[in-house]
């Protein structure tokens, strides 16, 4: 009789831990899926904000540094020839340069077969020499 309540106890126990696992991984998909519909509100939000021509001023004033006509920008210099305070830049656009990813393995896969060239390898004399 004890060898049967043990082995239902045992075969009980990976069915309980099982379903405490897929619990506590509900949970956290619900709470990831409260986070991810409160990203989608910010970013409506922010499209709406868009639409208003006095956002997209102020957008334009804070990031390129434009003024209006009539208006006078000051832009503070400091004695190392360096703009200081928040100064609006452009991000970098992508370049057609860069080649993806399996371009670039291709080209590793090329190189690994090619001996190195002996003037491009640095002597262990030469990086010890004080100049």
């Amino acid at each position: 009789m004890l060898a049967v309540v043990v082995l239902l106890v045992a075969s009980y126990t990976t069915t309980v831990h099982a379903w405490w696992q897929q619990r506590s991984e509900i949970g956290a998909l619900k709470a990831a899926n409260r986070q991810a519909e409160q990203d989608i509100d910010d970013l409506h939000d922010e499209i709406d904000r868009w639409d208003d021509p006095a956002f997209i001023k102020q957008q334009a004033r804070d990031r390129f540094g434009w003024v209006l006509p009539g208006e006078v920008g000051y832009r503070v210099v400091g004695i190392d020839g360096q703009l200081q305070g928040e100064v609006g830049r452009l991000e970098e656009p992508p370049t057609a340069a860069d080649d993806p990813w399996y371009g670039k393995l291709w080209g590793s896969v090329e190189q690994a077969g090619n001996p190195p060239d002996p003037q491009e390898e640095a002597r262990p004399d030469d990086v010890l020499e004080n100049p």
